[in-house]
């Protein structure tokens, strides 16, 4: 019982992390596999196995997909996702997690699995402004090639082997928060050198006796 809860933790955390790379696309896997009978439906997540969620999750994957190839749209479609991805995060979080109390159930879900998304989502912001930035935009279809290919093979791993996808996903988490936390000591270091700067004496003109 414990070896199958871990199992399934690692399976609910590892898709909730996929969507931070694309927010449809792990429930589409989910979906399928829960249909080919590879994972068990379980509780709250029931709907995810009909062949209505299969066909409305396959059409929103398309969209998604070929959404952020479009110029422009895909920066405002990462302000869109990021909540989108912590909710959906948090969802199948919650779902596999499996603990008796929901307040706990809701509560751990919410941060490892909508934590887990919001952080690989705010990474992948983060890859494309800078892509936006230094290509002008030009860069920005690989940088979403390269999003949709770690969504659909982490998510089919996870789901084919949840333990060792876990391993690898905890590793992306560690790569992403470590560049997260440079980034924002880069930042700080330049805002206290702004004002530094300006708050400088040498920043006034003097008179030729030296006063202001």
């Amino acid at each position: 019982m414990t070896i199958e809860w871990i199992i399934s933790a690692c399976l609910g955390v590892g898709l909730a992390a996929c969507c931070g790379f694309r927010v449809f696309v792990p429930l589409l896997v989910a979906s399928v596999a829960t249909k080919l009978g590879i994972i068990g439906t379980m509780e709250g997540l029931e709907w995810i196995s009909s062949w209505t969620a299969l066909a409305v999750l396959s059409v929103a994957t398309v969209f998604e997909l070929g959404a952020y190839y479009i110029p422009w749209l895909d920066n405002l479609l990462d302000t869109l996702a990021t909540p989108a991805s912590i909710i959906a995060g948090t969802l199948l979080g919650t779902s596999f997690l499996q603990i008796d109390s929901p307040i706990l159930d809701w509560g751990l879900g919410l941060m490892l699995g909508g934590g887990s998304a919001g952080l690989v989502q705010a990474g992948t912001s983060l890859l494309r402004l800078g892509s936006t930035a230094t290509t002008g935009g030009i860069g920005n279809p690989v940088v979403a090639t390269g999003e949709n290919i770690a969504s659909f093979g982490l998510s089919i791993l996870t789901v084919l082997l949840p333990l060792f996808a876990f391993v690898i996903i905890v590793l992306v988490l560690l790569f992403i928060a470590a560049r997260l936390l440079s980034r924002r000591k880069v930042w700080f270091t330049r805002a206290g050198r702004n004002q530094a700067g300006g708050t400088s004496p040498a920043q006034f003109p003097r008179s030729s006796n030296g006063r202001v």
